[in-house]
């Protein structure tokens, strides 16, 4: 009989979630492995075979290594939900000119509700996860903080778990750097585990491709963007662009064109087809807005409070003044400009190494989700 009762563990088959299974066993848990199948790769039209979470081999691996120790191990089939919510908002997201984070809509929307279910099925009192992140309860909140790595810390990507979710979610590695954890892989005898590559390419996208994988999704979408036109700050006609989707905020490789300098993509207009390119200094901004805001450390921002502001996972942040909308955004004015602020990206806000709180950054009048479907129904309704 375990000290401390059962603990569900979701093991990716990487070094990070099985050394937090590891950590936790050694500290008198009884640990449930368990990983997530969120897509299927043989649907996924890329050209890679095998990268990132999620994949076969993945899978094995999870597998695999929770037997080697006396784990059981389960596999908990997502792909429906997976589908429908996080694939679907992805698609959306760039139809509406915004730059979207799956993996933080998933956090929040899929995983750690998919976890907590069959934790209480099992009749697991906690869940854990290989993040780079602390938590703590103070004050009757439950907070998640930077990890000790700065190089590793995951907090940015967990501003959206509720206080349910994270008062029974332990994060065994925030107290770790990434060459410790090699360093206990190696001294549990499992070398290849600790020099197995770390993937940054979203699950579903293997090939990092994601304008192909939006073609493959939505029948027709180059087509229906023939005729978009890259424009400068005042307006004047710089040239034909491929269709706004393509793009991103501060982009600039891959424009396909030439203009004697570095130009840089300042707005997309998602109703016009239109792309903004500009210099460099043409990105920076000194405010924005902020929806769908989650409070971590705080149960509500105050008008005027000042908080460090990330707006994107490697930003070292800025300091800003975060004031409340009638709407129920947040207005954020920065003490200096920031550069390439990106609409669907998320804004999380700091107390020190603590999370207060984040949300989506969305443009001063949003584009309507309406307009994406427009685009995703119109090769149907014309077929």
């Amino acid at each position: 009989m375990s000290k401390k009762g059962r603990i569900l563990v979701a093991m990716s088959g990487g070094i990070d979630s099985w050394v937090a299974a590891m950590l936790l066993h050694d500290d008198g848990y009884e640990v449930v492995g368990m990983t997530m199948k969120t897509w299927d790769y043989a649907t996924s039209g890329g050209s890679k075979k095998t990268t990132g979470c999620c994949s076969l081999d993945d899978i094995n691996d999870a597998r695999n290594l929770a037997v080697s120790k006396g784990f059981p191990h389960m596999i908990l089939d997502i792909r429906e939900e997976f589908g429908d919510f996080i694939i679907d908002n992805f698609v959306e997201e760039y139809l509406a000119g915004r730059t979207p984070n799956p993996c933080i809509m998933c956090n929040t929307h899929i995983k750690w509700d998919a976890l907590l279910k069959r934790a209480d099925h099992l009749d697991c009192e906690f869940i854990a996860t290989g993040h780079y992140a602390n938590s703590r309860e103070e004050n009757g909140r439950y907070i998640v903080s930077k990890g000790l790595d700065e190089n590793k810390d995951q907090s940015y990507v967990l501003w959206g778990l509720k206080q349910e979710a994270l008062a029974r979610t332990k994060f065994p590695l925030g107290g770790f750097t990434k060459p410790e954890i090699r360093q206990m892989a190696l001294d549990q005898g499992f070398e290849e585990l600790a020099k197995k590559n770390e993937s940054y390419e979203i699950c579903f996208v293997p090939d990092n491709d994601y304008r192909g994988f939006l073609n493959r999704k939505v029948d027709g979408l180059e087509q229906q963007m023939l005729g978009g036109k890259f424009v400068d700050s005042t307006g004047q006609v710089l040239g034909d662009h491929r269709g706004y989707p393509y793009y991103t905020i501060g982009q600039r490789k891959g424009l396909g064109m030439a203009f004697g300098e570095p130009m840089f993509v300042t707005k997309i207009d998602p109703i016009t087809n239109t792309v903004t390119l500009g210099r460099e200094n043409e990105l920076n901004e000194t405010s924005m807005f902020v929806l769908n805001v989650n409070m971590q450390k705080l149960e509500r921002i105050d008008d005027g409070m000042e908080a460090l502001t990330k707006i994107r996972y490697k930003d070292a942040g800025a300091m800003a003044k975060i004031c409340n909308q009638e709407d129920g955004r947040l207005k954020v004015d920065f003490a200096h400009a920031v550069s390439a602020i990106a609409p669907g990206q998320s804004a999380v806000f700091y107390d020190g190494s603590d999370v207060i709180g984040g949300g989506f950054i969305a443009r001063e009048k949003e584009i309507p989700i309406s307009h994406s479907r427009r685009l995703i129904d119109k090769k149907a309704s014309t077929s």
